[in-house]
């Protein structure tokens, strides 16, 4: 199968490439970035020296990416906004499309709006898009054009929640999920912010209340709780390159630990990337970071009757490129953990 990455010189975007240059039943055909195109992949890539030394970055445009006939999948590593104006274009062609932008993650167009502080660019094709996080998405997925990817934080707090809610072991209301993110996750940006001396031996919360991913979030948990659900969400920056850890507190109720770990294991029996450890062992980034697992753990509080889930995982890879990749191998029929095994 041959593929394409628009966008390809953002953190998420350089760990695809390399992804797919190892991939071994995807061909990387084209790569484009509207700030290196001319320029060798490898050049501005090092690690793929000797690898893709003959790929050349070329400018954005998506109807060039649509005419060619030699494309199967194209991914979008664009903003929320231009992501819509390339899919638009690139589903219309044929191709299939995994986009990681927020463009297509709400199926509701108003909480986009509400969100993101503009209406959504292409209300029409959202109606043909899927969201696809592997371990809760239903089967059928596969059958449509446009995929999409979800965010980072998302995913640390959906793969531990959505089976438990689903079942409904745990309580609805008064979750809060605090969660630190590696700075990779704001993206490359020349920002004083993000400055070594601003973020070197430092940690803050930030997007407090309505951090954008909440959106994403509570639409999704109120599809496993067959209801509204609103969760208190507190992201704050680590002073780490990648990963993130998440601790989410939750009403227990009756329910117990152990009938916690039994929803667990058969949600999650056959699916290779989500690690469920021992209550009495925590999830920890160091062991995530360049995987695309997500480790996860609960125990219960008898002195608060909360459950306290943790989870781990790579930002950059269960939580964006990684995740991405394995969308196309299951759309594909192939075998999910294909080119990303100690990656």
């Amino acid at each position: 199968m041959n593929a394409a990455i628009v966008g390809a010189s953002g953190y998420g975007g350089e760990i695809l490439v390399k992804l797919l240059a190892a991939h071994p039943k995807a061909n990387l055909v084209s790569v484009t970035s509207r700030s290196q195109a001319g320029r060798k992949v490898s050049e501005v890539i090092p690690e793929l020296r000797g690898v893709l030394d003959d790929l050349v970055f070329d400018l954005s445009d998506a109807q060039a990416l649509a005419a060619r006939e030699d494309l199967d999948c194209v991914f979008l590593a664009v903003p929320h906004g231009t992501a819509a104006e390339y899919a638009r274009v690139i589903v219309e062609s044929g191709k299939q499309v995994i986009d990681f932008s927020a463009d297509f993650r709400m199926s509701n167009p108003a909480i986009y709006e509400d969100y993101y502080a503009q209406p959504h660019p292409d209300v029409e094709l959202l109606k043909e898009a899927q969201y696809v996080l592997p371990e809760i998405t239903e089967d059928g997925w596969q059958l449509k054009k446009l995929f999409a990817c979800p965010g980072c934080y998302p995913t640390s707090i959906l793969t531990p929640l959505f089976p438990l809610l689903k079942a409904g072991i745990i309580g609805k209301q008064h979750i809060v999920a605090n969660s630190f993110s590696g700075t990779s996750g704001a993206g490359k940006q020349a920002k004083e912010a993000f400055s070594y001396c601003e973020v070197n031996e430092s940690a803050k919360a930030y997007g407090i209340p309505k951090h954008r991913h909440l959106s994403e979030i509570e639409e999704q948990l109120g599809m496993a709780g067959q209801g509204e659900i609103v969760i208190q969400f507190n992201p704050h920056l680590a002073p780490m390159n990648r990963g993130i850890v998440t601790t989410i507190t939750v009403p227990a109720g009756d329910s117990t630990i152990e009938q916690l770990y039994d929803v667990w294991e058969k949600a999650y029996a056959d699916r290779p990337f989500v690690y469920i450890l021992p209550s009495d062992t925590r999830p920890d980034t160091k062991y995530t970071v360049g995987t695309n697992r997500v480790d996860i753990s609960a125990i219960k509080d008898s002195r608060t009757g909360n459950f306290v889930i943790t989870s781990a995982e790579d930002n950059l890879m269960k939580g964006l490129a990684g995740q991405a990749i394995q969308i196309m191998n299951l759309w594909q029929g192939w075998d999910e953990k294909e080119g990303l095994i100690h990656v």
